[in-house]
């Protein structure tokens, strides 16, 4: 629309010249006010608790019109089809399907990231893990980033940071997928690379591992690191149990494999605690992001294992959201 605006005044037409304008296109019927349009989408999303900012999202999205335009100029006039694409996603709002998947982008750490149903939705709470994990990071760290879906934290971590490298692996490779096109998008692919597989068995030399150049996934020349010196997960840590009870925007669209952390939800970080000694170098940082609700269980798991330096960190909300810890001499004779 701002374009459009632009060729009217290059043709020499003022701001009441385009206003004459657009009542004509609109008594023509081949357009239609923004406002107009704007109401009949906050219409169907009526029963939503953000169903209003959410039509404005989308009529940005899709009509070119932004918030302030909307209450500055709202017979702003939008295209026919635009207003047709615009209804369909409300309509796929209104059945509950998340607004970063139809839009098919969220923002994370200021950074765009492309979404799909194939990888959970970078979520505020997890900035919080990417903020603490650059307090620690130092220029040159070698980052392993498991479960690592869209490449929201591993990608972040490298664009704030100088010179470190990281890889990614997750089980799903169209996750993975999603994640190369995202590190191309933010000028990182030569700083990432993505491996297909469960946990450490993607990486060479494990059982289960799968390397990038035979599933099709970005492969890059820089060394694979044996060791790294920050191991970081967000991982599945909701209980089976509970999934049933999460909004339908979670528990029908988002995938349940990103989820499903167990009957107890502590699964996956069992495993990770337990095998991520052997690939960390002595002194480096394991950070996982954990649920409300587990400090102590997943505190009690790393004191078992042998780090030192455990600490829990609350989000901005007062709710425990991040375990992290240090691998010790003791753990490298085990490892």
């Amino acid at each position: 629309m701002e374009t459009r605006d632009k060729m009217n005044r290059e043709n020499g037409l003022n701001t009441d010249d385009m206003k004459n304008r657009a009542a004509q296109d609109l008594q023509g019927g081949a357009f239609f006010a923004c406002r107009d349009v704007y109401e009949e989408g906050a219409a169907l999303l009526e029963e939503l608790e953000d169903g209003r900012l959410d039509a404005r999202l989308l009529l940005e999205h899709y009509c070119g019109i932004p918030a302030h335009r909307l209450l500055s100029d709202p017979e702003t006039p939008v295209r026919a089809e635009d207003r047709a694409d615009f209804l369909d996603a409300v309509r796929l709002r209104a059945g509950r399907e998340p607004l970063a998947y139809i839009i098919g982008e969220q923002s994370f750490m200021g950074l765009p990231f492309v979404v799909s149903r194939d990888v959970l939705i970078p979520e505020q709470d997890t900035e919080n893990l990417v903020e603490e994990a650059l307090r620690h990071l130092e220029d040159g760290s070698r980052i392993l980033d498991l479960c690592t879906g869209s490449g929201c934290i591993l990608l972040s971590l490298l664009h704030y940071s100088n010179d470190c490298v990281g890889v990614g692996t997750d089980i799903s490779s169209p996750a993975l997928q999603i994640a190369m096109q995202n590190a191309d998008s933010l000028g990182l692919s030569d700083r990432a690379m993505w491996l297909q597989g469960d946990l450490f068995e993607a990486l060479p030399g494990t059982s289960g591992s799968t390397s990038g150049s035979e599933e099709g996934i970005a492969d890059n020349d820089f060394s694979r690191p044996e060791k790294y010196d920050m191991i970081i997960a967000n991982p599945p840590y909701i209980r089976t149990d509970v999934i049933g009870t999460l909004a339908p925007e979670v528990r029908c669209a988002e995938p349940r494999l990103a989820l499903d952390g167990g009957e107890d939800g502590l699964d996956f970080y069992r495993r990770i605690i337990r095998e991520a000694p052997a690939h960390m170098v002595i002194g480096g940082r394991i950070m996982l992001e954990i649920g409300y609700d587990q400090a102590a269980e997943v505190t009690a798991l790393l004191q078992e294992a042998g780090y030192y330096g455990i600490e829990v960190i609350r989000d901005y909300g007062g709710n425990d959201r991040i375990a992290t810890a240090v691998k010790s001499i003791k753990q490298e004779a085990f490892s």
